[in-house]
């Protein structure tokens, strides 16, 4: 461990720190536009969803409308819902699945729900009042092409200037990769439910 007081290498690390902050400092400069952003999660790690989340609090914070819209999770108790609903002028959650393909075993339930919840997407994405939607899972339903992905890129192309749209899932489509600003690949390394642990409270709703 090295000596704190070691004035030799607090001078080199003082030295150090001031070429890495004027480098950033020039990198900045550049940084000029200013925009609404495509940002996806995706990857089979946890925390897709939960990101989204912080966003929103962000957004809350700042004063921002932003709507988030569940395309496969249906009503549940969760915290998310709990805070957001103190905020009712600045954020709405909308669940508007029935689950898992794997638990409601009914394709045609299943694009219908889809079909309704990107309609309810798809108008606010477009409605200048908010600033972010938040699509939950969206990229599942793509996945297994309960809605066109063509469709979804012509509403983000379309969408205002200023709207910042957030898709979460996995196996996000290469075509929505392509388009969008910002992608984050999450990767599991390891999760408690292969050791027999179960959902909790505060950390998986």
């Amino acid at each position: 461990m090295s000596d704190p007081n070691d004035a030799e290498l607090n001078a080199r690390h003082a030295e150090k720190m001031k070429r890495i902050q004027a480098a950033r400092a020039r990198m900045m400069q550049s940084k000029t536009v200013e925009r609404g952003l495509v940002i996806v999660h995706t990857g089979t790690g946890k925390g897709k969803s939960t990101a989204a989340m912080g966003m929103v609090c962000r957004m809350i914070g700042h004063g921002m409308k932003t709507s988030i819209i569940q395309f496969i999770k249906g009503a549940m108790e969760t915290g998310e819902q709990t805070l957001f609903d103190s905020f009712p002028d600045l954020v709405e959650m909308l669940p508007m699945g029935e689950g898992f393909t794997w638990d409601t075993q009914d394709r045609a339930a299943d694009i219908a729900n889809v079909r309704r919840a990107w309609e309810a997407a798809k108008a606010r994405i477009m409605d200048p009042e908010w600033k972010m939607v938040v699509c939950d899972e969206l990229n599942i339903a793509l996945r297994y092409d309960y809605l066109p992905v063509e469709e979804v890129l012509e509403v983000l192309a379309a969408r205002p200037a200023d709207t910042h749209v957030v898709i979460t899932g996995r196996n996000a489509p290469d075509a929505l990769i392509a388009a969008a600003d910002l992608v984050t690949d999450m990767q599991m390394v390891k999760h408690p439910f292969r050791s027999g642990v179960k959902a909790q409270a505060g950390v998986e709703f």
